[in-house]
């Protein structure tokens, strides 16, 4: 089992989520976060100041799948969050040693 979390651009999430459906992953948490990679934030112009944003609005996905469907949500992810421009995410994956489904008590992948 693995745990893919993904940064990506806000408005990318729903093409994101309807791909990941049709692909078969049943579920995810969204959080939506702040932050900065390279670009280092950028400066906007308001009521004619200018003023540095150092934190970007991005949302975070964290999807737990079966470890031979990781490749597939990876891939599904990078293309539909891709604009070609910067700022457009990261994506990690992290192996999931135990996982339990609270309700039931099933185990690992079951509890998927």
């Amino acid at each position: 089992m693995n745990i893919v979390m993904a940064i990506i651009k806000p408005f990318k999430l729903e093409q994101v989520r309807d791909a990941l459906s049709a692909l078969g992953v049943h579920g995810m948490t969204v959080t939506e976060v702040k932050g900065y990679g390279r670009q280092k934030g950028h400066t906007e112009i308001y009521r004619g100041a200018e003023y540095a944003v150092s934190f970007l609005p991005k949302i975070k996905l964290e999807i737990a799948v079966p470890a031979a469907l990781a490749g597939s949500v990876v891939a599904t992810i990078a293309e539909h969050a891709r604009t070609g421009q910067i700022g457009d995410g990261k994506i990690f994956v992290m192996p999931v040693d135990h996982a339990v489904r609270i309700r039931t008590g099933e185990t690992d992948s079951d509890a998927l």
